[in-house]
């Protein structure tokens, strides 16, 4: 059984910073990484692309593509975003990686299709439920976890 999930709105109503960081990540690196999981239960990783509109983060897939087959059968995921390396030799210089979990509902109403003006016909179309984000980074000598969960709210983890 699926918890509690949110909406990106509401994700950023109860964590504006951590959503802010989040948005600015997803935003500047264009390609991401979606877990999926098969039909035998094992997990598949696929590239994917993210946008914004109305509040929702949203991600969309080729027709006939296994992870939209996966993500309709099961629609629990995860989206990994990560950034570059730092250029010099503090690890505080890294932006750090960008952790999303939660499922992957499909929309299929024509309007809202044809509004997102999909490359082809029978494109698939997902709208991202939350239920974890976790921005993951070194600051000095620790590993910062800026971490929200549905139902426990943003919290902040330091590990040396």
């Amino acid at each position: 059984m699926m918890g509690v999930m949110a909406s990106w709105r509401e994700f950023d109503r109860q964590a504006p910073e951590l959503a802010a960081v989040a948005r600015r990540l997803m935003e500047a690196y264009r390609h991401k990484v979606l877990a999926s999981l098969r039909k035998d239960g094992s997990p598949r990783v696929s590239g994917i692309e993210t946008s914004f509109r109305d509040g929702e983060l949203w991600t969309g897939s080729m027709s006939h593509a296994v992870k939209a087959a996966d993500l309709r059968r099961d629609p629990r995921m995860a989206i990994h975003v990560t950034s570059k390396a730092p250029e010099g030799a503090d690890p505080s210089e890294w932006e750090g990686d960008l952790k999303l979990a939660g499922r992957a509902v499909e929309v299929t109403d024509p309007q809202v299709l044809a509004s997102f003006e999909l490359p082809e016909a029978d494109s698939h179309l997902f709208r991202i439920e939350l239920t974890e984000v976790a921005w993951t980074r070194v600051e000095g000598d620790e590993l910062v976890i800026d971490a929200w969960s549905e139902g426990v709210g943003a919290r902040q983890i330091r590990r040396k």
